[in-house]
């Protein structure tokens, strides 16, 4: 088993690069042009309440709050949940931000229309369980977006035992979509490796965002 506090620590000491990465940070205008047009494809227009698990540094919370969404941020790195609090508040943009477990994040009885999750399944010891805790925390009619896919190794290690997560390395689209298909009433894959600005650049792995209405 992967401990909690490993992986808490491991994203914490890379808080402070974590937005040097061109889909992290969308530093650059047309990497962050690419990640709100998805956005708005992919929340519905208006006001809605979205979760944001394992938020990171709050790139796409922020897309979210200029959107004009009320964003909830959770991540399990205090340092994550620092720089996006930052982000939110020097962008003057309201955004809450928590720091606990994404897989079961600690907002009571609250209910939401979006929950997104960005990157995040493969690191989690139960993914399917947190897939069916965040399902439970959509309103009728609320949307779960996945963004998440396979990529290759980069040679850095992650914690000890990652090997033995079920999802060390990503999730393929046909898992993940028969993983949710029993919480859904309909979902869509859209294949995202294609979109070299959504990354900075081109990619060769599988790259790609689940979206299921429940």
């Amino acid at each position: 088993m992967v401990e909690p506090d490993a992986i808490g620590a491991y994203w914490d000491a890379a808080a402070a690069s974590f937005d040097d990465e061109p889909d992290h940070g969308l530093q650059a205008g047309p990497t962050r042009a690419a990640w709100r047009r998805r956005l708005a494809d992919w929340v519905p227009a208006g006001s809605a309440d979205v979760l944001d698990v394992g938020c990171g540094t709050g790139s796409l919370s922020l897309l979210l709050a200029e959107a004009g969404h009320r964003v909830t941020g959770v991540d399990l790195a205090p340092g994550m949940v620092a720089r996006a609090q930052r982000k939110l508040a020097e962008a003057g943009r309201p955004g809450r931000f928590l720091v606990g477990d994404a897989a079961s994040p600690p907002t009571g009885e609250a209910a939401f229309d979006v929950v997104l999750a960005r990157h995040l399944l493969w690191t989690l010891s139960a993914p399917r369980a947190a897939l069916a805790d965040w399902v439970g925390r959509l309103r009728p009619g609320g949307r779960l977006v996945l963004v998440e896919g396979r990529w290759r190794t980069t040679g850095i290690p992650y914690v000890s035992g990652a090997e033995r997560l079920p999802w060390n390395g990503g999730v393929g689209a046909a898992e993940l979509a028969a993983a949710v298909r029993p919480l859904a009433r309909g979902l869509r894959v859209e294949v995202l490796s294609g979109d070299p600005e959504l990354w900075g650049g081109p990619v060769d792995d599988e790259r790609y965002a689940l979206i299921a209405e429940v």
